[in-house]
């Protein structure tokens, strides 16, 4: 029976090779457990054009994500070897590079199946989880195979949560980014964000 994915269920936990500086190791998802963050990037497969667009600028913002205290998964249902040839070809050639997290082998495809992104015909979608030092899902979002995803909104979405942990009582209203004014939870109370944002207006 696969696990349940919903916000504020615990993540699927997993044990995996990893390939990293070009070395492999295994990696498991509990190990982060009250240490860091964790966003999971599911990606398609290796040397896919959208997907290597994704990973090399989350890797080249990777301090972004280290000041957050955030550590970066990327997995894919190709091999370490696979892998590894991924990250031995420049970016001139398709490939990566030298990149800043690691990318996790799911071969047999039960990571990917477990995080529900498996199609009936065998392709992985691309997923993004933001889990938190708890070992919580606190966001989740699936995209069709064809659209890039937002490195700006990813970051975006991982300060408001982390915010709204750190400061109970407090929500983050549409487009917010860090330093923009929050409002309060209840109802009643979050009269004075609406009062002072549309006072001046008629309508």
């Amino acid at each position: 029976m696969l696990e349940s994915i919903q916000i504020g269920k615990v993540a699927p936990n997993f044990l995996s090779i990893g390939v990293y500086k070009n070395k492999l190791g295994k990696i498991r998802l509990s190990d982060y457990h009250g240490k860091k963050y964790v966003i999971l990037i599911f990606y398609p497969a290796n040397f896919t054009s959208i997907s290597s667009t994704e990973l090399l600028n989350l890797s080249d913002r990777i301090s972004e994500f280290r000041k957050l205290s955030t550590q970066i998964l990327a997995i894919s249902i190709d091999s370490p070897f696979s892998h590894v040839h991924y990250l031995l070809s420049t970016r001139s050639q398709g490939g990566l590079g030298e990149l800043n997290y690691p990318l996790i082998s799911d071969l047999n495809q039960s990571i990917t199946n477990k995080y529900r992104l498996l199609t009936s015909e065998g392709l992985a979608l691309p997923g993004v989880f933001i889990i938190d030092k708890e070992g919580i899902i606190q966001y989740y979002t699936v995209n069709n195979l064809l659209c890039g995803r937002s490195v700006n909104e990813l970051l975006r979405i991982l300060q408001s949560v982390q915010y709204v942990k750190e400061n109970p009582g407090q929500v983050c209203p549409v487009d917010w980014k860090f330093g923009d004014q929050t409002l309060h939870s209840h109802p009643l109370k979050s009269k004075i964000y609406f009062k002072t944002l549309y006072s001046h207006k008629t309508t």
